[in-house]
């Protein structure tokens, strides 16, 4: 059965390594998202650093998830300094579970902040597409998968959890937020 990865992207105003209480909102926000997102039904992991500080994103070692990579527009800092992005990657047993991970709760909470924390970019800020059981997804995957969406819209190899496809390729839709509504059509 195949598996849902999510790949997100944001442009931060400020780097992560900013002593501004607004950035250390933003990074303290994340990790009680990440916790929360980790003990969501269908969660089945996400790219983690063997050893994480704030902002050492370029030089970690991402095990099996591969090299840290970022799209082309990504114009800011690689250095714990000067990094100025938020990312995540993530694989999931299906969409619903992943989008109400995303659409609800704290992860939907800190949503409705974002604009507080990132720049408006006019690219997508997630891509999702289905990879085979056994397949862990790679930053350079989600990278790419990201650009594509950008440049040829929502596509079975690269898409949106609003113009979403099934597995088969097929199109599909989630009807609404929620457990009553567990449907994708």
């Amino acid at each position: 059965m195949p598996h849902l990865a999510l790949y997100t992207f944001g442009v931060l105003k400020s780097p992560l390594a900013d002593p501004a209480p607004l950035m250390s909102e933003f990074y303290d926000m994340g990790e009680a998202v990440y916790r929360k997102v980790g003990q969501q039904p269908g969660y089945l992991g996400r790219a983690e650093a063997a050893e994480g500080d704030r902002g050492l994103l370029f030089e970690a070692d991402w095990g099996a998830w591969g090299e840290f990579a970022v799209p082309t527009w990504y114009g800011k800092g690689r250095t714990v300094e000067t990094t100025a992005l938020a990312a995540t990657l993530s694989l999931w047993t299906g969409l619903r579970p992943a989008f109400d991970a995303v659409y609800t709760g704290l992860h939907r909470a800190a949503l409705n902040r974002r604009y507080d924390w990132f720049e408006r970019t006019g690219h997508p800020n997630h891509v999702i597409w289905w990879v085979p059981d056994g397949v862990t997804p790679t930053w350079q995957d989600g990278v790419s998968r990201l650009e594509h969406l950008h440049d040829h819209g929502s596509a079975p190899h690269a898409f949106t959890f609003h113009h979403s496809f099934a597995p088969e390729g097929t199109p599909t839709r989630i009807n609404s937020v929620g457990p009553k509504s567990d449907q994708v059509r």
